[in-house]
């Protein structure tokens, strides 16, 4: 069974302020429409413990559904949604799989990557009033504390973007390449080295540098007159080495 995600990664200019998490602030929550896709709704699960319901749904992506600037499933892209729904004392616990397909750029040498994603989730939304027992959750500190680790059901429905955002950004690489051993761009002119895998530059030793300007400055007479000086120099130095 996957584990439960209790990180929550929210997007610039979405529901990331503690007065919307419904963890952070019960009291400020906003009303969840029945209308978005993503809004499921739990009436006719019911509350008797042990009660199953499954249900599978094709989504348009929301907004920001991945790393922003690196990759992610485009917006409006199809999510394929499959989920079970199960009763429990506390409220409703959510397991589902998520499948869809994220696009990005290779970080070694930037030609379109595509990544077919295929993540599992799992998360209790509780009911926000009392348990099957009549208890309140707020009765003693310890259920509060426990409490705190779930998000509480909105007139019966809950919103599955939060859980879905997580899920899929977590399965994402942070560095997506187009294939393991990727080769890269040439660090010195750019060149594709997928395509190109003989490309290479000739290494220049920096401290013979100014010797080969001045090489290629001479003409044919200078540089053969420089070779004939350089050889007698070096004959002259082995004969006083013998001396």
């Amino acid at each position: 069974m996957p584990a439960i995600l209790v990180a929550r990664f929210a997007p610039p200019g979405g529901r990331g302020s503690p007065l919307d998490d419904p963890k952070a602030g019960r009291t400020l929550s906003t009303r969840l429409d029945h209308r978005n896709p993503l809004v499921f709704d739990t009436h006719e699960l019911g509350r008797r413990p042990g009660a199953l319901q499954r249900l599978s749904r094709s989504v348009a992506a929301p907004q920001h559904l991945g790393v922003e600037g690196v990759v992610g499933v485009p917006e409006g892209a199809p999510v394929e949604i499959d989920l079970r729904l199960e009763s429990v004392m506390e409220g409703v616990l959510v397991t589902g799989t998520a499948r869809a397909s994220a696009e990005g750029e290779c970080v070694r040498c930037l030609e379109p990557v595509e990544i077919d994603l295929d993540v599992d989730f799992q998360e209790m939304f509780s009911y926000p009033d009392s348990d099957d027992r009549g208890r309140s959750k707020a009765a003693a500190d310890d259920e509060a504390e426990d409490d705190e680790d779930m998000i509480p059901l909105e007139d019966g429905m809950f919103d599955l973007e939060p859980l879905l955002r997580d899920a899929v950004v977590l399965a994402l690489p942070m560095q997506p390449v187009c294939r393991e051993d990727c080769a890269g761009l040439c660090s010195d002119c750019g060149t594709n080295l997928n395509d190109h895998p003989d490309h290479h530059h000739d290494a220049v030793d920096i401290r013979w540098a100014a010797l080969q300007d001045l090489a290629g400055s001479l003409g044919t007479d200078e540089k053969d007159n420089m070779s004939g000086t350089a050889s007698d120099d070096v004959q002259s130095a082995a004969e006083k080495q013998e001396k």
